[in-house]
């Protein structure tokens, strides 16, 4: 049987996590969705671990308990911006996971991340990573203001110091109709806040 290498994002994306995280760690869903990141979540950190899941919906946060099922106990679902995740989380954490643009399947596709509050959620949970852990960012640019949060965050990212993290970009060249790519972010030395940011 052959086995793929080059996965899609979304998969490649879980496998980078899966390296970092370690069971009974603290993991944040920056954008809950319809749950499927905080279930992976939930099931990568185990009974001793803790899943902090972001969104702004209502329906999003119902989604995603609906998803849990018996791994409720094992995740805090926050209705607030991923900007605010200071104010919930206050351990280090093992790794983050953004997935951008809107709400699949919502009524109401005007509702999409922005380019600020991602920037600002990403800088403060770079300060909370542990060493050798991982932010993954799955990016879709194909919406209204999805290329401005695009071209945000690559100039953010791209003035971090090489020294403080490593940002690789991943994607599939030969996909069609607006594919989302990755970008992760790999914290390399302890620091509390990121020095340099994008004005």
């Amino acid at each position: 049987m052959n086995q793929i290498l080059l996965h899609r994002v979304l998969p490649f994306s879980k496998r980078l996590i899966s390296e970092t995280v370690l069971p009974g760690e603290s993991v944040v869903d920056a954008t809950a969705g319809n749950g499927n990141d905080t279930l992976f979540l939930a099931d990568l950190v185990g009974i001793e671990g803790r899943v902090y899941a972001f969104d702004i919906q209502q329906a999003a946060l119902e989604a995603t308990a609906n998803r849990l099922d018996t791994l409720n106990e094992r995740v805090t679902l926050i209705l607030d911006s991923h900007a605010n995740v200071d104010q919930y989380v206050t351990k280090p954490i093992g790794g983050a996971m953004f997935n951008l643009g809107y709400l699949p399947y919502s009524e109401d596709l005007s509702i999409i991340t922005k380019p600020d509050s991602t920037i600002e959620a990403i800088d403060k949970l770079l300060g909370m990573l542990k060493k050798g852990g991982i932010i993954t960012i799955s990016v879709y640019d194909g919406h209204e203001g999805g290329k401005e949060e695009r071209d945000a965050l690559l100039a953010y990212v791209k003035s971090l110091h090489q020294a403080d993290v490593h940002v690789a970009r991943y994607e599939l060249l030969n996909q069609r109709k607006n594919p989302p790519f990755l970008i992760a972010i790999e914290k390399v030395r302890d620091f509390d806040t990121v020095i340099q940011v994008v004005e």
